[in-house]
C-alpha cells in the first residue's frame, strides 16, 4: 500500500479519527477494508452508494452479504423501494441520523461508498435549487440525450464542460433547473464551504489500471453467475423500468436490454464490464477534481488486514 505524496496527510491527533470516509472506484476493495476497520475500531458502516439504497438491487450493486452485515452493522442499505425517488438531500438526512445514532453508542461512523456526489453533499452541503417539475422532467426524459447536451452546451457551457455527459439523470436535472429559473445551473450550485470533517479523514483508494480492470471483470462474472439476470427479471415485475434512477445502475439497464432481445448474454456481459470500467475511470476523475482525499494505492495481492494495519499506523504517526 502506498500513500500519494500529494495527498493530504493523515492527521490532526494521535488518536483514531472521529469518523472515517472511505471512497474510490467500484471494485477497488473499499468495502472489505471498511468492514475490517470497523471490527478493529468498534465502528459501524454508513453506505455512500446511490443504488444500494434500493430494496431488491442486490447482486448488481455488490450489496454487502448477510454474513458481512452480521459482522458489522450497516446503515443506508435497503431504505427505499423502487416506487420511490431518492436523492442527495434524502441521503444527507438519513446519513446524519445514522451518524448521530452511532455516536450515541460511542462507536465510530465509517462512511464507505463510491457515490462521490453524495459524499460531497454530506461533507460540504447542498445547494438550494427548485424542486422537480414532473411535466417538464417528462418532456426532458423523452428527448434524445444528444439534444439535451446541445441545449446544455448553449445555455451553460461551464456545466456542460464538467458534467458527466453519459449520465442522463444529471443532464436532465441541470436543464430542468435552467429552464425553471432562467439562470445557468453553474451559478446555482452550492458554495462548497469548509468541510465538517472534524478529526475525520477522507481516504480514496485506487489501484493500477490493469489490476482494477481485472477485479472489475471478475466481479461482473461473479454477478452473472450469482443470478443477476434472474434478479432483473424479478425486479421488472416490481417496477424497475419505471424508476429512472435505479435504471441507471450499471448492469441492470444492460440486462433489461438483453431480455428485450437487443443483444445475446455473452455480449451483454462484456458490455457490462466495459461500462463498469468506464464508470470507474469517471469516479477517479471526479474524486481528483472535486475532493481532496488522501490517496491510497492498493497493491495487487495485498491483504485487507495489511491495508488496515497500515492505515491505523499512519494515524498513530500523525
Amino acid at each position: 500500500m502506498t500513500v500519494s505524496p500529494s495527498s493530504r496527510p493523515f492527521g490532526g491527533t494521535a488518536k483514531a479519527p472521529e469518523a472515517w470516509y472511505l471512497t474510490g472506484p467500484t471494485a477497488v476493495g473499499k468495502s472489505a477494508i471498511a468492514i475490517e476497520l470497523a471490527e478493529q475500531l468498534g465502528g459501524e458502516i454508513i453506505s455512500v452508494d446511490s443504488m444500494q439504497v434500493y430494496r431488491g438491487l442486490d447482486i448488481g450493486t455488490a450489496k454487502p452479504s448477510a454474513a458481512e452485515r452480521a459482522r458489522v452493522p450497516h446503515h443506508l442499505i435497503d431504505v427505499t423501494g423502487l416506487e420511490e425517488s431518492f436523492d442527495a438531500a434524502r441521503f444527507v438526512e438519513l446519513a446524519n441520523a445514522a451518524d448521530a445514532a452511532i455516536r450515541s453508542r460511542e462507536r465510530i461512523p465509517i462512511y464507505c461508498g463510491g457515490t462521490g456526489f453524495y459524499l460531497k453533499a454530506l461533507l460540504f452541503g447542498i445547494g438550494h435549487s427548485p424542486p422537480a417539475d414532473a411535466e417538464l422532467r417528462a418532456r426532458l426524459e423523452s428527448a434524445p440525450l444528444g439534444e439535451l447536451l446541445a441545449e446544455l452546451k448553449q445555455t451553460d457551457p461551464e456545466t456542460f464542460a464538467r458534467i458527466d455527459q453519459q449520465n442522463p439523470r444529471r443532464v436532465i436535472r441541470a436543464l430542468e433547473v435552467i429552464r425553471l429559473t432562467g439562470r445557468p445551473y453553474s451559478e446555482q450550485q452550492a458554495t462548497w464551504a469548509k468541510a465538517r470533517l472534524g478529526t475525520g479523514h477522507v481516504i480514496a483508494f485506487t489501484r493500477e489500471p490493469a489490476d482494477l480492470r481485472a477485479r472489475i471483470d471478475l466481479r461482473v462474472d461473479e454477478m452473472f453467475s450469482a443470478g443477476l439476470v434472474d434478479e432483473v427479471k424479478a425486479l421488472l415485475n416490481r417496477g424497475l423500468a419505471g424508476n429512472k434512477t435505479a435504471m441507471q445502475a450499471i448492469g441492470y439497464r444492460q440486462v433489461v436490454e438483453h431480455l428485450q432481445g437487443e443483444r445475446p448474454l455473452p455480449e451483454t456481459i462484456q458490455l457490462v464490464k466495459t461500462r463498469t470500467w468506464q464508470f470507474a475511470r469517471r469516479q477517479l476523475t471526479w474524486l481528483r477534481h472535486q475532493m481532496l482525499p488522501t490517496w491510497v494505492n492498493l497493491e495487487a495481492g495485498s491483504s485487507t488486514a495489511t491495508v488496515v494495519a497500515s492505515l491505523l499506523g499512519q494515524v498513530r504517526q500523525a
